[in-house]
C-alpha cells in the first residue's frame, strides 16, 4: 500500500514505469488500485512466480528506474507484505 503526497504525479509515473515491472522475470500481472474515499492511498497488486521472483526484481538493475518514478511521490516507505491464494 502507498501513501503519496501528489496522487496525478504517482499514477502518472506508475504508468511510466509499469512497463518495467510487468516485463520483470517472474511477474505473472500487475495493477494498482487507487483509493476513491481517500485519494492519495494506492494499492499496488503484483502477481510473481514466487517470493523469490520478486526478491530478484528488486535486486536488478530494472529495480530503480522502477522505483525512481514512483518513489519522490511516497508521503512513507510502502507497505510491502506477500500474499498466497487461499485454495
Amino acid at each position: 500500500m502507498f501513501d503519496v503526497t501528489d496522487a496525478e504525479g504517482f499514477a502518472a509515473g506508475y504508468l511510466e514505469a509499469r512497463s518495467v515491472i510487468a516485463g520483470a522475470d517472474g511477474c505473472r500481472s500487475v495493477r494498482m488500485t487507487h483509493g476513491l474515499e481517500s485519494p492519495e492511498r494506492f494499492v499496488l497488486l503484483v502477481e510473481w512466480d514466487s517470493v523469490a521472483a520478486h526478491e530478484a526484481f528488486r535486486g536488478s538493475d530494472q529495480f530503480p528506474a522502477w522505483r525512481a518514478k514512483i518513489g519522490p511521490f511516497f508521503a512513507h516507505p510502502p507497505l510491502v507484505e506477500h500474499f498466497a491464494d487461499v485454495a
